[in-house]
């Protein structure tokens, strides 16, 4: 048996490859520093459960017969790990490479990229194709509903056909890395780098494609991308595109469109939701599955935790948790959500001073756009800010935000603040939303607020 391990054991990319790596009879090892500190408690029980072995993130755990360390993108050589592996001389590579690997065993690898909405569409890719009998590996950074009553966490779905379906991250360019059978890139905005960066990355990607890339119409720079393949072309607005969608119409708990004249419905909300679909149909299409079963296979997706999740309603307000981290999607949530009635009171925690600074403009922009009066925008302090960064604050983003003319936007730097000040001030008919990324707390913090409500 090969034995292996990895740091930043919890995280939400590493995680789904640890399980694979037991389904494949590895002996696997894994740690993370929210361990150590007591945090993340369930996700460590998830992954014992599934099979991996917790050791501490201080070095200790790395021993001499093990075949690779696999270390999270986030972590640098001063990480313990990293710094034991060099000492007894064990490979270290990173998340990408041994996903990059798992991809390239299957003859049909489906890639998902975009700055918005690539975890979902890999998400109802792979549900299609498991509801359809098709057995595919598919391998992703969210938490499918679908699938939460097995052991583990239910970030992937393990089989060993034709079929892989991943998503495909372009925040550390390591989209450059897949050859896939077929690309998809739902969007390119705004995020993690450059503009020019972005397209680059992107751009490679899709030189990469082995039979055919997708892509959407609506956004302007993915229908600029070219490849010497198949292009094939999906759109909520365009009827010119490969495939269309129209009458999107939101009902309760979902939203209706229709292809060619016939009716779908998703239990999920948001016009995104429904291009994110065509995205999964399309993938479908090229792989020589009947869109309109595909469409139909689609309408037992109950999405993914932290995508716009409905914690639940009490006293007639809701609580939603949202992974929404740039303008883009911070965007699409709340247009989602001002499709209902009744009034919006949102929270953003930006998740790093970076992110802060290369967006915030641009989120503080798209906030003063899409909220009304009497909606109220909160900002709680930057949430991996330390003491070197100076200057940087959640307040200059809420500054711009009143600059733009929406009144009702407050700093509030800590959870205790944002949490008085909405049980303070909800009322029955409201909507509340929790959003940021990297904050594995940030779910807890949703939920309890819904039971305090």
């Amino acid at each position: 048996m090969k034995k292996v391990a990895f740091s930043g054991a919890s995280g939400n990319g590493i995680s789904p490859l640890e399980q694979i790596l037991v389904k494949k009879g590895y002996e696997v090892y894994g740690s993370d520093s929210a361990f150590d500190q007591g945090l993340d408690s369930s996700n460590r029980k998830a992954l014992e459960t599934a099979g991996i072995k917790i050791i501490p993130q201080d070095g200790s755990g790395i021993t001499p017969d093990m075949e690779c360390l696999y270390v999270s993108a986030a972590l640098n050589d001063n990480n313990p790990d990293i710094q034991a592996a060099r000492r007894l001389n064990i490979p270290v590579k990173k998340r990408s490479d041994l996903l990059s690997e798992i991809f390239a065993q299957y003859p049909k690898g489906i890639a998902v990229g975009g700055t918005a909405g690539k975890t979902t569409t890999t998400a109802m890719i792979g549900y299609i194709l498991d509801s359809l009998g098709k057995k595919p590996c598919m391998i992703n950074g969210g938490m499918l509903c679908n699938y939460q009553d097995r052991p583990g966490l239910p970030n992937y779905i393990y089989n060993e056909g034709e079929y892989c379906v991943i998503e495909a991250d372009e925040s550390d360019g390591s989209i450059q890395k897949y050859l896939p059978y077929i690309g998809i890139v739902n969007n390119i905005s705004h995020d993690h780098t450059s503009m020019e960066k972005l397209v680059e990355y992107f751009s490679v990607f899709a030189s990469h494609v082995q039979y055919g890339l997708i892509t959407n119409y609506d956004c302007p720079l993915a229908r600029k991308l070219t490849c010497n393949k198949k292009i094939f072309r999906y759109s909520i607005k365009d009827a010119s595109a490969d495939i269309f969608a129209e009458n999107i119409k939101t009902v309760n708990h979902g939203i209706e469109y229709t292809l060619d004249g016939k009716t779908f419905r998703l239990n999920l909300i948001g016009r995104f939701n429904v291009s994110n679909a065509l995205a999964a149909i399309s993938a479908c299409i090229l792989l020589g599955i009947d869109k309109y079963e595909a469409a139909k296979a689609l309408e037992g997706f109950t999405g993914i935790k932290r995508r716009l999740e409905t914690v639940g309603t009490s006293n007639n307000i809701t609580v939603y948790d949202d992974f929404a981290h740039n303008p883009s999607k911070i965007g699409a949530s709340l247009s989602a959500l001002k499709d209902y009635p009744g009034r919006i009171i949102a929270m953003y925690q930006p998740h790093t001073p970076f992110s802060a600074v290369n967006t915030g403009n641009e989120v503080a922009d798209v906030v003063a756009q899409v909220l009304n009066d009497d909606d109220i925008m909160i900002m709680q302090e930057i949430y991996e800010l330390t003491p070197q960064d100076v200057g940087i604050s959640s307040a200059n983003i809420i500054n711009r935000i009143k600059a733009n003319g929406h009144a009702n936007a407050l700093f509030l730097p800590h959870k205790e603040d944002t949490r008085k000040f909405i049980l303070n001030n909800v009322k029955p008919g409201d909507r509340v939303i929790i959003m940021g990324a990297h904050d594995n707390s940030l779910p807890d913090f949703s939920r309890e607020l819904l039971k305090e409500i």
